[in-house]
């Protein structure tokens, strides 16, 4: 019996993982495409096209912070199918030609289905893993996110390239269909006793016992957004664009290798085994970027980011869960994603309005300060508590 409830590659599991690549992988798809398709087809501004890729991320918080208080009472199941009906059947209003107004209300609403989808994802795989196994099994979840971080960019650039606009979307709508589809498999443990949450406190949009760990995602995710967002302007200004090209593949196979093993760490030995080392690494990967001056350094650069900040998302998302009650697991779940989401999504923009006064080298020098002090954050917020905790279970 024992064995049986410790299992954690189980059908539920691998399919919802499976939901969730192709969630990510559409959502990347886009993000290196819809710019080009503001400008190209509709004559958007510099400044429209940015607006028409960064909406998006405003309407997935929007949807999380709708659910993730309503995720428990409508159910998790019923919550997944909407979300991912929402998303898919958005994407044909990619199709329709009127505008950039238009296509700013389509990335909005595709947003919100995707805050919808997204969080339901994120809940019931924190519900279907076994405790004794939540930061390996969450580490591997989020592997799926990985794969289409390095996938959905690839593949987009390529499209652009070879296949048009409309072939793109319609290639998005099949990856959908086939996502909710996959759905429609999975069996949902749904909450025992689910939490109705009315009014506008604060705990009626966030777990508040979830906030100390999501704004040490938050402050980790706007300093990764810098090189999510300007890694190619760096790299041109270095001429080092053949190699940049490579910087998130190799940053893939960073959290690919890594994730297994820090995951059972996790698990075995609490989360500050591994978020202090994946601190330290996330800010010596940004000091190593800002003093990139060849391809070796650049790409070495990658893969300490990529073992820094990619355990930091997995490790962050693992303690968010386990300090909520189960009844608040879909809230706790969604404090994680707003957090993440907040700070890649406003990140490009703040760290843009700096990018003229310091230009890039000495940006990523700065944010690598700026991620060295997230380990003080961290100990205040989580690390001296799970220390005593360990202390107190030895």
């Amino acid at each position: 019996m024992q064995l049986t409830a410790q299992k954690l590659w189980t059908k539920d599991f691998l399919i919802i993982s499976l939901v969730n690549f192709f969630l990510t992988l559409i959502f990347f798809l886009l993000m290196v495409t819809i710019g080009v398709h503001a400008v190209s087809t509709y004559g958007a501004s510099t400044s429209e096209a940015g607006l028409v890729t960064g909406i998006f991320i405003i309407g997935t918080l929007v949807g999380r912070l709708f659910i993730g208080r309503l995720i428990d009472s409508i159910g998790r199941r019923k919550t997944l199918l909407i979300g991912l009906t929402f998303f898919t059947a958005t994407i044909l209003l990619y199709l329709l030609d009127y505008g950039v107004g238009f296509l700013l209300f389509t990335r909005f609403v595709h947003g919100l289905g995707m805050g919808l989808s997204s969080t339901a994802t994120g809940t019931i795989v924190a519900q279907i893993i076994p405790a004794s196994r939540k930061g390996e099994g969450i580490g591997y979840y989020s592997m799926s996110s990985t794969l289409a971080t390095a996938i959905g960019p690839f593949v987009g650039l390529i499209m652009s390239q070879h296949t048009s606009f409309s072939v793109i979307f319609l290639a998005c709508l099949l990856v959908g269909l086939i996502s909710l589809g996959s759905a429609l498999f999975v069996n949902v443990p749904e909450a025992d006793n689910p939490e109705v949450v009315r009014g506008l406190s604060l705990g009626a949009f966030v777990e508040p016992k979830a906030l100390p760990i999501a704004l040490i995602i938050g402050v980790a995710a706007l300093s990764y957004s810098s090189v999510l967002s300007y890694i190619n302007f760096y790299a041109s200004e270095l001429d080092l664009v053949e190699a940049a090209s490579l910087f998130f593949l190799v940053y893939s196979i960073a959290v690919l290798i890594s994730r297994p093993i820090t995951g059972r760490l996790m698990d075995a030995r609490g989360a500050n085994i591994v978020m202090y080392p994946a601190i330290v690494l996330f800010a010596v990967g940004m000091l190593v970027l800002s003093q990139a001056n060849n391809a070796v350094v650049l790409l070495l650069a990658g893969a300490l980011i990529g073992l820094g900040f990619g355990n930091i998302q997995s490790g962050t998302q693992a303690i968010a869960v386990k300090t909520a009650d189960p009844p608040r697991m879909g809230m706790a779940t969604s404090t994680f994603f707003i957090a993440l989401d907040a700070g890649l999504g406003f990140g490009p923009y703040f760290i843009g309005l700096i990018i003229p006064s310091t230009g890039f080298a000495s940006l990523y020098l700065l944010l690598a300060g700026v991620v060295f002090f997230t380990l003080f954050l961290y100990y205040l917020m989580n690390g001296r508590h799970e220390r005593a905790e360990m202390k107190q279970a030895a």
